[in-house]
């Protein structure tokens, strides 16, 4: 269990586009996974505890129904220094996962982060593998486009 905090820590805190939330999600989901672990019979554990952590925060939003989000520049209160080498990129690419909905952020983040299979990702969230693959092509074509509108030089040669 402790080798998978990494990874469902940058899991849960793409869900919820918040430190302090991704946070709790993940204290939630380790409970939740600790006291039942019995009820686990297969082979990937990983798979599993992410399920439950989809799980618990689709639960979390139907209870809670719309929330409001901080601005993620609104840290004048923090002590802690910038540590990325490119503030500006960051930011860029921060707005983009942000402006992408959930279910695109969800599926965008468990194949190209955490390096799950299109089955395993559909297992996980519950959805037929076709939904997996068109939402990452239209999360990976969005980011794509937020992240070249700003960009002085083009990345790449038109088609």
């Amino acid at each position: 269990m402790l080798a998978l905090l990494p990874s469902l820590r940058r899991y849960s805190r793409s869900l919820t586009r918040s430190d302090a939330d991704g946070e709790d999600l993940l204290q939630d989901c380790v409970e939740k996974v600790l006291t039942r672990r019995s009820q686990w019979h297969g082979l990937n554990l990983r798979g599993w505890v992410l399920t439950i952590m989809t799980n618990l925060y689709r639960n979390g939003l139907r209870q809670q129904g719309n929330r409001s989000f901080v601005d993620i520049d609104d840290n004048s209160h923090l002590s802690a220094t910038e540590t990325d080498n490119d503030p500006l990129q960051r930011s860029r690419l921060e707005t983009a996962l942000n402006s992408l909905g959930e279910d695109y952020r969800a599926v965008l983040m468990l194949v190209v982060v955490e390096g799950y299979s299109y089955q395993d990702v559909a297992d996980m969230l519950d959805i037929p593998i076709g939904t997996v693959m068109s939402r990452l092509s239209r999360a990976r074509r969005k980011m794509t486009s937020l992240l070249n509108e700003d960009n002085v030089v083009t990345l790449r040669r038109p088609r």
